[in-house]
């Protein structure tokens, strides 16, 4: 069966940060701006990506402008593919309640595979065959 990827928000905020072109999350990043491997998203992820790259803080390091952060938004949405998730669906309660839309689009379809550097989501028993890091992508997927 043929994978498709949910790469986190904090997978594709560090690959945008990152000095280290050869790292794990900047590969990550690269390759969905190039659409390298198929991914997923729904209108949530796509919502938090953008809110989380205009933290202040954050916009201080990356150095985009607000139009910068929407091209590269749009450019990954075009990549993608955009799943709407059924919110009346039995949930699968998160891990961490501030990332239950993640765990909604996981659940949405078994060929579905969540790439985090979140320690909580790693380590749920519930999803862990589904759930990997930033490193085992790039070594599975990227090589």
């Amino acid at each position: 069966m043929k994978q498709f990827f949910i790469i986190d928000t904090n997978v594709l905020v560090a690959g945008l940060l990152t000095a280290h072109p050869d790292s794990p999350v900047a590969r990550i990043s690269d390759g969905m701006l190039a659409s390298a491997f198929a991914y997923v998203l729904s209108e949530a992820l796509l919502a938090e990506y953008r809110a989380v790259l205009l933290r202040p803080h954050l916009r201080k390091l990356h150095g985009l402008s607000e139009a910068e952060v929407d091209s590269i938004l749009v450019d990954l949405a075009q990549h993608a593919i955009v799943l709407a998730v059924d919110g009346n669906a039995a949930k699968r309660v998160a891990p961490d309640p501030g990332d239950q839309f993640l765990w909604d689009l996981l659940a949405s379809r078994q060929d579905l595979v969540l790439v985090t550097g979140d320690k909580l989501l790693l380590q749920d028993a519930t999803m862990q065959a589904r759930v990997i890091t930033p490193a085992a992508f790039a070594s599975q997927w990227l090589a």
